[in-house]
């Protein structure tokens, strides 16, 4: 069995997509506009000229999949009450990667020293998804 976040970034998913390339080296594993459902979607679900919205995509950083979409594509991501965990080998690795989410997003704690990891750190990014980094040094 596996779990998997699903994200739904309600109009933003391709920018997130293409900042998570950037920031986490994430590939892109699929992704299909909702031009491409092979059935259309029932009347009043999506707003018109969503037809190149992002209906679901995953893309792989590191070992872990995540998957996501433009949901409703008003413009509005919200993610609250979760958060994704990064867990890194190394001080230097967590900088960089803390560094890049932050671009642009909210550091809710700094990288720092704390009493089980050598790095560790909260960030919600420029979506509006929250991350903790940490090393296992």
């Amino acid at each position: 069995m596996q779990i998997q976040p699903y994200l739904l970034f309600d109009g933003r998913c391709e920018e997130a997509i293409e900042f998570y390339r950037s920031a986490l080296s994430a590939e892109v594993t699929m992704l299909m506009r909702n031009k491409e459902s092979p059935e259309p979607p029932p009347p009043g679900v999506l707003p018109a000229g969503s037809e190149n919205k992002v209906m679901h995509a995953s893309f792989r950083i590191g070992d872990s999949v995540i998957m996501a979409s433009d949901g409703h594509c008003k413009g509005m991501p919200s993610f609250t009450g979760f958060l994704l965990t990064i867990t890194v080998p190394d001080t230097a690795t967590a900088d960089r990667l803390f560094n890049a989410l932050a671009d642009g997003g909210q550091v809710q704690m700094p990288l720092a020293k704390t009493f089980f990891s050598p790095r560790f750190g909260m960030v919600a990014d420029r979506f509006g998804v929250s991350w903790m980094v940490y090393t296992v040094e």
